[in-house]
């Protein structure tokens, strides 16, 4: 089982996935901190209240406290905006014609080595099941 476990860690899509949840909680630090400590004290000024975490509306009675639903939103848009920019980017380079490695892993088959195996694979069902059939006789 030992051995399994670490056949499991050592391969490329494990270690590349657990790069990319440590890389990706910086960033939400990081854009956290951006949003808190420089996006939401140019937004007070211009809105006239500096803590926007304090930010409430009143309706009959009700306070509704918006302010971390706006911090939020805008590292929400921050985020997506940067991802948008590195698929956009990814893409253009691979209509660049660049190969990422996965890519190189996919053979591009022959169509009629495709056919053959769809018709090698409906005769092995076709067996399989009259092989089912012949026992229940």
């Amino acid at each position: 089982m030992f051995k399994e476990f670490q056949e499991f860690i050592s391969r490329g899509s494990v270690v590349d996935l657990a790069v990319g949840v440590i890389v990706g909680a910086a960033f939400n630090n990081l854009v956290s901190a951006l949003t808190t400590y420089i996006i939401n004290p140019l937004l007070g000024i211009l809105i006239g209240q500096i803590n926007l975490s304090e930010m409430k509306f009143v309706v009959l009675g009700a306070s509704f406290q918006i302010g971390d639903f706006v911090n939020a939103l805008i590292n929400f848009l921050i985020i997506m905006f940067v991802i948008f920019t590195i698929v956009k980017l990814m893409n253009k380079m691979r209509r660049d014609g660049s190969k990422s490695k996965f890519d190189e892993s996919v053979e591009e088959l022959d169509p009629q080595l495709e056919y053959l195996q769809q018709i090698r694979d409906l005769l092995r069902y076709q067996q399989l099941r009259d092989q089912e059939k012949d026992k229940r006789r």
